[in-house]
């Protein structure tokens, strides 16, 4: 008898097939795809499905029947449980090939030409995020949103952040209940520096009447020397962001990283993986030079910076308003110039006026957020006939979509580099080089 797909209790023997992208594996039952979490290729299992659509499913392990040699124990005792990780259950050289296996795949299904080789950048694979984001529950315990619901799964560990970090949430939920009125936090967001000597803490209320947050501020420095700034958050009832209501202390951390010495303001992005900064920078930077190199969504300016060093002009552009002044700041004294913009207006403008005593920049990067370029922006590029464009990605779909575009236009892939900034998780890195054909 033929499995039952719409009976959620039904068990299903299944054999894994490949990794899917969003941390999942691939199965079939009845020729229909089942993702499955926290499984591996060449296991046999029995699943049970627990969501079935037309084009798919989705289930959990009931049983490993037959497990693959690359499972292992995963170090987090949260795992599987907290939603943050999936990929904990195997060694870290079995993570890489999945991630390669997946980014591969996906760019040529998107019908781009990949190299031979995609190079892979990696580093420690613990203890490497210098950010985390916490929600709290009921009780006031902080933890991560669960793999399976929004609901929160309290923690004691991380095996995936700079300890800093956990200590200083453990100490700001003791705190939070103990100050009069306590401090009833929501959301935490922690940052701190490559060396664990100095952070930022970020806290979000759903109600900020009568709190006393000088006082909460230094009862977390006084137990935890490291704190810099502070900031209370509170939470907007519509879909208009937070708006800060208290501040404590420096409103900017120093981030050395890549022979340099950055500002970073509270809120700006910063990348995340403390081990693999430097490693990136050169990735993305290294070989080029010149009279004239873009920045595009430079953030506080960590290509910038180093491009400063083996071009006569660079021109960085960014336009969030946590990340602009950090710029600026980051830049002066050198031959870089800040620019307040968005990158498609800037792009817009150039190409538009058209003037004959427009530069050509000899190199272009770009580093989007997880939505990419788009169409326009991938067009206004085109155009502008850039010999060398490096495109940083964190979403292999979305630079799918657009290394077929840029393709188009007139561009060639010289080299794919897989920048594994986040072990344990699905998340990958991506630095494409591309040369004017």
């Amino acid at each position: 008898m033929k499995p039952e797909m719409n009976h959620a209790n039904h068990s299903n023997l299944v054999a894994i097939e490949k990794p899917i992208y969003g941390g999942s594996f691939l199965a079939h039952v009845e020729g229909k795809a089942v993702f499955v979490p926290l499984t591996l290729p060449g296991e046999q299992l029995r699943i049970r499905i627990t969501q079935s659509k037309s084009a798919y499913a989705s289930a959990e392990v009931e049983e490993i029947v037959a497990a693959a040699p690359e499972r292992t124990a995963p170090p987090c005792p949260h795992f599987g449980t907290c939603g943050g990780c999936h990929y904990q259950h195997t060694d870290y050289t079995t993570q890489l090939k999945l991630k390669q296996s997946i980014l591969r795949e996906t760019l040529e299904r998107g019908g781009v030409t990949v190299p031979r080789d995609i190079s892979v950048l990696s580093g420690k694979p613990l203890s490497y995020r210098n950010r985390i984001r916490l929600a709290f529950d009921a009780s006031g315990k902080p933890g991560y949103r669960s793999r399976r619901s929004h609901f929160v799964v309290p923690v004691t560990e991380c095996p995936i952040a700079a300890p800093l970090l956990m200590e200083a949430a453990q100490a700001i939920a003791e705190i939070a209940r103990k100050v009069v009125p306590p401090l009833r936090p929501t959301e935490l967001a922690l940052f701190c520096d490559a060396a664990e000597s100095s952070f930022f803490v970020s806290i979000s209320v759903a109600k900020a009447k009568k709190i006393r947050f000088d006082e909460f501020a230094e009862l977390l420095h006084a137990q935890i020397p490291a704190l810099l700034g502070a900031e209370l958050l509170l939470k907007s009832k519509d879909s208009q962001p937070p708006r800060t209501v208290a501040h404590w202390g420096a409103a900017s951390l120093s981030y050395h990283a890549a022979g340099f010495d950055y500002r970073v303001d509270h809120g700006a992005f910063f990348q995340v993986n403390r081990w693999l900064v430097d490693a990136l920078v050169v990735s993305v930077t290294a070989g080029h030079s010149g009279a004239l190199a873009w920045d595009l969504f430079a953030g506080v300016g960590l290509f910038s910076r180093r491009l400063t060093a083996s071009f006569k002009r660079v021109i960085a552009v960014e336009s969030a308003p946590c990340s602009t002044k950090a710029l600026a700041a980051n830049l002066k004294g050198t031959v870089g110039i800040p620019v307040r913009a968005a990158t498609h207006d800037f792009l817009r403008r150039d190409h538009q006026e058209q003037r004959p005593d427009l530069v050509v920049p000899d190199l272009i990067i770009v580093d989007p957020p997880r939505s990419g370029l788009g169409a326009e922006t991938c067009a206004l590029l085109g155009a502008v006939g850039t010999p060398a464009l490096v495109y940083v990605s964190c979403d292999p779909a979305t630079l799918t979509r657009d290394l077929k575009t840029l393709v188009n236009t007139g561009y060639s892939i010289q080299s794919i580099t897989l920048a594994d900034l986040f072990p344990q998780t699905f998340h990958l890195e991506t630095v494409v080089q591309l040369r004017r054909s």
